[in-house]
């Protein structure tokens, strides 16, 4: 598996993984922006993504559902702040209502995705940033920090010659 740390800091309110492939920086990159190739990684593999608006420009909106195997959908959105191709991507990550509209009740994080050349090829760091330790809290409970796991180690095949 390609995920080398997850590392959860309350001080600072941060989860942070981090992951090593063996593909260049590029390659890795267009996982995350051809959206057909996101939907085959981002969710647990119980749980796979469908992306309904994929815009990664500054200002843009990504929108997705994560199906679970009893078919219920659970929606998703990203608001794009930051995208410097190749190398990294910053937005607003938060979950939708059914109707696809950002969810007030439930919380937000901040995430940095950065992309850098290491040991012949691709160390990728994934940074959430939470606004409460509540919230940090709620997430974990909610199976955030495995589902990322699960999720980056989905990279691999995709990634494979």
């Amino acid at each position: 598996m390609t995920v080398t740390s997850v590392d959860k800091d309350v001080d600072h309110l941060t989860l942070t993984l981090t992951a090593d492939f063996t593909a260049p920086v590029e390659k890795v990159w267009q996982l995350w922006a051809d959206p057909r190739l996101l939907e085959r990684w981002w969710g647990p593999p119980s749980y796979p993504a469908t992306f309904e608006e994929h815009d990664l420009t500054p200002g843009g909106e990504v929108r997705y559902y994560m199906t679970s195997p009893e078919g219920e959908k659970y929606g998703g959105w990203w608001r794009i702040t930051t995208v410097t191709p190749p190398t990294s991507l910053e937005f607003t990550d938060g979950f939708s209502d059914s109707e696809g509209k950002p969810n007030p009740e439930m919380p937000t994080t901040a995430v940095r995705m950065t992309l850098t050349e290491h040991g012949g090829g691709t160390r990728m760091e994934l940074r959430s940033v939470f606004d409460t330790r509540e919230q940090m809290d709620q997430l974990a409970e909610m199976g955030m920090i495995e589902g990322l796991r699960q999720s980056v180690g989905q990279m691999d095949d995709l990634l494979a010659p």
